[in-house]
């Protein structure tokens, strides 16, 4: 009977960012950059920009159809910012999630990527590999966002149309 439960919450080892209502998350092993490219999103966004969900830590559950994301309590609004020190961020405490970041090497990203998706707890969630030292990283996740096709979430900033959530570049 076990065999055909699936589980309704995880926690991953990652950073998330609430971009707009969109909640990203960032994988990759220790010392891949995930703090680091949540520190150039938030720093980069203004007052009413990215925000931090969780940092290390993040626990995922499956509620009204879809993976919510966030932080344990001991490690909220806190981002480990290497060389300074653990720091206190604007944050949110939950997001839906949206989109799935595999920080990788630059030669492991692929030029032209077919879209992809990653399954968590049951669900398809969009899913693009990164190499986060690059300067257009943060960038990159902001455009993946817009382009989501499947995804009903709102896009975390308005396109060239001037409307959040559009879905179009």
């Amino acid at each position: 009977m076990s065999g055909n439960l699936r589980a309704v919450s995880e926690q991953v080892h990652g950073t998330c960012l609430d971009l707009g209502g969109a909640g990203v998350l960032l994988l990759g092993p220790s010392g891949a950059g995930k703090s680091d490219l949540a520190l150039r999103l938030i720093d980069g966004g203004g007052p009413d920009g990215p925000r931090l969900v969780a940092d290390d830590r993040v626990d995922l559950a499956l509620r009204d159809g879809r993976v919510w994301a966030r932080g344990p309590k001991a490690l909220k609004g806190l981002l480990e910012v290497r060389g300074v020190g653990i720091m206190p961020m604007k944050h949110t405490p939950e997001v839906p999630l949206a989109l799935v970041c595999d920080l990788v090497a630059p030669p492991l990203v692929d030029r032209l990527p077919e879209e992809r998706a990653t399954d968590i707890l049951g669900l398809s969630i969009p899913f693009i590999r990164l190499a986060p030292f690059e300067a257009s990283a943060p960038a990159k996740i902001r455009l993946a966002l817009r382009r989501l096709p499947w995804n009903d979430a709102p896009t975390g900033d308005a396109g060239e149309t001037g409307q959040a959530g559009d879905g179009r570049p």
